[in-house]
This record gives structure tokens, C-alpha cells and sequence, in this order.
């Protein structure tokens, strides 16, 4: 190893789990560690790697000289589309293939010369075989759970469910609405946590599920790690995270991560480093400037979400009928089958040609704090929700899967700032909550309590905020000891 300034300093190894929604918050922290003074390896697998280059061109992996990027392979089949892969595939594949890999990457980083030797690995919660490699080289791990702290201890649940013969579920008569409704037990100060609102790996009869059995180890392995960093802030969450931080490692509460990084990280080449795997179509950004304020609904179903041609219909008309502005962002992948183009009736098209916009992919965070967005129909993702509140934009939630049911349940009934669609949703439920959203009473009430939620996320990560002083905290009490 050479003798040079670049030699010296801390090198952090930064893997997310191969997914744009954890891609996103990952490279965020990658950001700020490197502002602080770290060098950084962003490690991504080979697959999405290809996706970075064919969206956002070849310098978006070219980093800089103290923040580069490498792959390791994911051990699927090789494959050219431009879509999230299979989440249970996935899971599997890289908790069974990845950790040989990812030790040699490290192992030929050790040996390059005038590079810092990795002095801390920070992972991806659902990437937890990196925590063997870590105590084989007695670094520092820390796992990065990207969902809520709510989301988090739900999964947290899964050994207990599992053990208590809850999960998997006995037949296929538990998966009843009637059956989802039964209360769970958490802890004294959570209540009203319904079988439904857990994630929803959890609705099986198969006892090899992949999803149950992939949690079961990723939560004994975050027991093994050094710290464990949330991207929520303490006021927002804090009965969840007084409840687990007896039980777990350090828990460092670094949220909301975006707003950090856009307060502290000064450009100096980081601008060119993003994470997006579609590319922004940024002119919607000067069709809301010809909306007045709080008058558009925003729509965004995530990079995982799929819906069938029938469900799309159905949020189509129920926007058209509600007679509000809209952008909506429609990914390419976003139809279960067939030609997403082909779904919306010309009819729909032609109704709402001058008050809807639909995009296929945008930058969210500018678009959530345009002065013309009013409401957010979403599918209750963390990133979109903890933007959302950081935004002061109030919901309608439509969860899909894995921990977005517990965010829309604590949205609802704990935040104050959401309500629910129905998972079988309808165009009259549709039009008739938007218009409650955008201009009815409980809408109103929404909108202040998602503003009180929007101070108190800038006042976490302001300079002495909880948020803020954790990122240091994080540093120095468990990433460079």
C-alpha cells in the first residue's frame, strides 16, 4: 500500500441489496461518509451495473478517484432486461452465491496498491453474509436496514411467528380477510397490529417458503453486526425504536437521509454519481410550474410494484373522474403482462389530456417538494414515504408487498398523514378519496399533520438535531474503531 494522502484514509465498502429502493438510500450514505472523509467502494452486482450504464450513460460508473464502483455477480442467469428481477430469486441467489465473490473482491482491494485496506464494511441488512467476511477480517460491520423502524421490527417478529407456528400459515383458509384481521402482539405502547399489516411474505402454507426462511437468517446475522443504521428520525418512530434498541446493536437513526445529504454534501464531483435505473424524464418538472400550489396528485407505485390491466383501469378513471390534476409515473414494467401502453383507454387519454401528465420515471424528491403537489398516491415504500414526510405531502396508500403494508398501517392510524386504498381497488373509491385528499376536511387535517412531520424531520437533521449528531456518532463510535 502506497504512502500518499489517498492511502490513509478510512475505506468503506458500501454493498446494497440489488434493488432500486435500496440502491437509492445506500448510495446517499455512500455520499455523506465520503463528505466526512471516507473512501468508498460502491459494490454493485453485474446485472444492475449494465442498467446504471444503459440509463444514465458511462461516466454514471466512472465515480472519482476516491469513490469508485465494482461488481460482483448476483448468480442469476444472464439477462439484458431493464426491470427489478424476481425479489425471492434474488434473495436466494445472493445468500447462497455471493459471499465467495464479494471476499475476493475485498481480498484484491487489501492488496491494491496506494488504496486505503477496507477499514469497514457497511451492508445492506438483506446482504447480512457480508458480516462473515467482516469478522474474518475483524472490521466493523454495519447493516443498513433500509425499511422503517415499524418495517424493521415487524421482520423482527418473523423468529417468534415462526416459532409460536403462526407462520407459515396452516392452509389456504388463513389467508381470509377475516383471519388477516387478528391482532399481533408487539409490545405495550404498539397496538392495533393486525396479521395484514405485517409483511407480507408472512401470508404462506409453504413450509420451505424462501421469503420466511431468507429473514430468518438475515435477522440472526444483524444480532453478529457492529451497529445497525435506520434511515428514519428518533421523534417520527420512537416508540418502535425504544422497543428494540434494548434487544439489538447500536441503533443509529440517520434520517431523513436525503435531507442530510442535500444540506452537507458539497458537489465536488459526487453530482455525476446517481442511482437511478430508468431515466428521469425532468420536463414534468415544468409542467407542474404551470399548476397552481397544492392542486396536483402525485403517482408513483415504486420500481417493484406490479398491477394487473384491470387494476390500471381502475386508477385511471378514478383519477379522471375526480376532476384533479395529476402526474403520474408509469414504468415500463409496471403492467403484470403485455404492452403497459396498450392498457389506458383513448377515452381516458383524451379526457384528461390537460390536467394529467404521465411520465416513466422522475426525480421524486424535486417533484415531492414542487409547491403544486398537494397529495401522493403511493404504494407506501420507505424511500417514498420518508420523502413524502420530509416534503410535508399527505397519502393514499396502496401497498404491494414486503413491509409496505406496516408503513401504510402507521401512516394511518399512528402519523396521521395517510389513507388506505383497497387492495382490490375500485375507480369509485379512487376518485372519491383523492377528492378528500385534495380538498376534503380529513384531507386538510392530513396536510398539517404531514407539515408538523415535515419540521420536525428538518429540525432531526439540522446541525445538534438527533438525526445529525447520529451520523457522527455512527463514524466515530463504530466505523473507524
Amino acid at each position: 500500500m502506497g504512502s500518499n494522502t489517498e492511502a490513509k484514509k478510512p475505506h468503506a465498502v458500501c454493498i446494497p441489496f440489488p434493488a432500486q429502493g435500496h440502491i437509492n438510500p445506500m448510495i446517499k450514505l455512500a455520499k455523506l461518509l465520503h463528505h466526512k472523509g471516507f473512501h468508498i467502494t460502491f459494490v454493485n452486482t453485474e446485472y444492475n451495473h449494465k442498467r446504471l450504464i444503459n440509463s444514465r450513460g458511462p461516466d454514471s460508473v466512472k465515480g472519482l478517484p476516491d469513490f469508485q464502483f465494482k461488481t460482483i455477480p448476483d448468480g442469476l442467469p444472464p439477462s439484458d432486461a431493464n426491470a427489478t428481477q424476481d425479489i425471492p430469486s434474488l434473495c436466494d441467489s445472493t445468500s447462497k452465491t455471493c459471499l465467495v465473490p464479494f471476499r475476493e473482491l475485498i481480498t484484491n482491494l487489501n492488496n491494491t496498491a496506494n488504496l486505503p485496506s477496507v477499514s469497514c464494511i457497511v451492508s445492506d441488512g438483506s446482504m447480512s453474509f457480508t458480516v462473515k467476511v467482516a469478522q474474518e477480517l475483524g472490521i466493523p460491520e454495519a447493516l443498513f436496514w433500509t425499511p422503517s423502524a415499524c418495517g424493521f421490527m415487524a421482520y423482527l417478529q418473523f423468529p417468534h411467528l415462526v416459532q409460536s407456528c403462526v407462520i407459515p400459515f396452516k392452509d389456504e383458509s388463513y389467508l381470509t380477510d377475516e383471519y388477516l384481521e387478528t391482532v399481533v402482539h408487539f409490545a405495550d405502547e404498539i397496538k392495533d397490529i393486525r396479521l395484514r399489516d405485517l409483511p407480507s411474505f408472512i401470508r404462506t402454507t409453504d413450509n420451505n417458503d424462501i421469503m420466511i426462511n431468507f429473514f430468518l437468517v438475515e435477522i440472526e446475522r444483524t444480532f453478529k453486526a457492529s451497529a445497525v443504521i435506520l434511515n428514519t428520525f428518533d421523534e417520527f418512530e420512537i416508540e418502535v425504536l425504544n422497543e428494540m434498541k434494548s434487544k439489538l446493536p447500536p441503533i443509529y437513526t440517520i434520517g431523513p437521509l436525503h435531507l442530510i445529504v442535500n444540506d452537507q454534501v458539497v458537489d465536488n464531483g459526487l453530482k455525476s454519481i446517481e442511482s437511478n435505473l430508468w431515466k428521469d424524464e425532468r420536463e414534468c418538472l415544468e409542467w407542474l410550474d404551470s399548476k397552481v400550489a397544492n392542486s396536483v396528485v402525485y403517482i408513483n407505485f415504486g420500481s417493484i410494484t406490479v398491477m394487473t390491466p384491470e387494476q390500471m383501469i381502475e386508477f385511471a378513471w378514478g383519477l379522471a373522474n375526480s376532476n384533479c390534476n395529476f402526474l403520474w409515473v408509469k414504468r415500463p414494467d409496471l403492467i403484470v403482462s403485455g404492452d403497459h401502453s396498450a392498457v389506458l383507454p383513448a377515452e381516458f387519454i383524451a379526457q384528461t389530456k390537460e390536467r394529467g401528465l404521465l411520465v416513466r420515471w422522475c426525480p421524486q424528491e424535486q417533484v415531492l417538494n414542487h409547491p403544486s403537489i398537494g397529495g401522493f398516491l403511493t404504494h407506501s415504500g420507505w424511500n417514498s414515504t420518508i420523502e413524502s414526510v420530509s416534503s410535508g405531502v399527505p397519502m393514499l396508500c396502496w401497498p404491494f408487498f414486503a413491509e409496505q403494508q406496516m408503513n401504510c398501517r402507521f401512516a394511518c392510524t399512528h402519523w396521521g398523514i395517510g389513507m388506505e386504498i383497497d387492495s382490490n381497488v375500485k375507480r369509485d373509491e379512487v376518485e372519491n378519496l383523492v377528492r378528500e385528499l385534495m380538498e376534503g376536511e380529513k384531507g386538510q387535517k392530513m396536510k398539517m399533520k404531514a407539515m408538523e412531520w415535515k419540521k420536525k424531520a428538518i429540525e432531526a437533521t439540522a446541525p445538534g438535531g438527533s438525526s445529525y449528531v447520529n451520523i457522527d456518532k455512527l463514524i466515530n463510535d463504530c466505523l473507524l474503531k
